[in-house]
Order: C-alpha cells, then sequence, then structure tokens
C-alpha cells in the first residue's frame, strides 16, 4: 500500500483524469521514488487494463467492492508485494472477463489471498479449526480450496453464506484488528 499525491487531477486540463482513480482501478505508474517517503509523486498514469463488464453488472460491482474492502484491511506491508500484486491484477482480470462461476468468486478469491497473506488454507480442516461445519461445509471448502475462479460450482445460498461467514471468523482468527466487513451484508443481498 503506498500514498500518492496527483497535482490538478480535478482540473479541466489535467493530464490524467479522476476516473482512473477510482478504487480497484488497474493503473501503470511512473513515480518519483524516494526512500522513507510516507507520500510519493505520480510522474506519469496510464490504465493498465479498462475494465469491460465490472461496471456494468450489480454481481461483479458487488464482488469488486467486498475485494477491495478486504484488500485494505488485509494487505499491509510490502513482504512479497510484486507477487500479492500479480495476484490481485490476474484475479481483478479474471473477475471481468468471467461469465460463469461468479457466485463463488468471493469464497475462492478469500482462500487464494489467504496463501500470500501467510496463512493460507491448504485443506478444510486449517480453515474450519474448531469450529462448527456441517459436513456439507466441510465437503464444498475441501471443494473450493483447490478450485480455480472459472470452476462453476452450483450450491445452495444459506451454503454460500455460512462459508462466507466462515472464511470471515477465519480471516479475524489471523489478523488482528480486521474489524468489521461493511460490504459483506451488500454481498449478501446481491449473491443470495
Amino acid at each position: 500500500m503506498q500514498a500518492y499525491i496527483v497535482n490538478g487531477v480535478r482540473s479541466k486540463s489535467a493530464k490524467s483524469k479522476i476516473a482512473l482513480y477510482q478504487p480497484l482501478t488497474l493503473l501503470d505508474l511512473v513515480v518519483y521514488h524516494r526512500d522513507n517517503a510516507d507520500i510519493l509523486r505520480i510522474k506519469e498514469v496510464k490504465c493498465l487494463y479498462p475494465y469491460q463488464s465490472i461496471q456494468n453488472d450489480v454481481r461483479k460491482t458487488t464482488i469488486a467492492m467486498f475485494i477491495n474492502e478486504i484488500i485494505n484491511k488485509t494487505v499491509k506491508d510490502e513482504s512479497h508485494s510484486e507477487e500479492v500484486c500479480d495476484f490481485l491484477i490476474r484475479s481483478l482480470i479474471t473477475l471481468d472477463h468471467q461469465v460463469k462461476g461468479i457466485d463463488n468468486f468471493h469464497l475462492i478469491f478469500l482462500l487464494k489471498l489467504s496463501r500470500f497473506l501467510g496463512f493460507g488454507a491448504q485443506n478444510k480442516n486449517e480453515v474450519v479449526g474448531g469450529r462448527y461445519a456441517t459436513p456439507e461445509m466441510e465437503g464444498m471448502l475441501d471443494t473450493l480450496v483447490v478450485t480455480d475462479y472459472e470452476t462453476v460450482i452450483h450450491m445452495p445460498h444459506t451454503l454460500r453464506r455460512e462459508l462466507l461467514d466462515l472464511l470471515i471468523r477465519f480471516y479475524t482468527d489471523h489478523i488482528e484488528g480486521l474489524g468489521e466487513i461493511k460490504s459483506v451484508q451488500v454481498l449478501r443481498e446481491v449473491m443470495g
């Protein structure tokens, strides 16, 4: 995570428009880098990948909003930053391209991201821990842990909600000060 100053972004003659600086916009930046600087200046900016469907699909927009909140609350340090950045870029581009299997994208994302954060689940037992989980939940976790984004997995809405709650508790156990994930309620409403 890095803070940047952008000069004149709201002026009519600005070289870069404010639309480039919306959450989760994938940018290619040239910056003036200074060691020990908290805020850096941007020299050049261009859109790395213009989204084609995320902004037009309510389900994808809701998932992106959830992903944005999760990233802001979990990705803090610069260890393995290139790998995390590549993962996030690939995930967001996959979400934009994806036509089928969108309903479980956020669950798979949470499992994959946890590996980059250092507490990644390799099997269902690492997620469940000492918590209660039905055999149906455990079976679905076994599938989700090893699947990719494009795999279409059919599951009831109630099971998807229970798994989301379980994964958020899993994150809460491993990330100090995670707090409430406010976009979860919207995600539940839209994704069922």
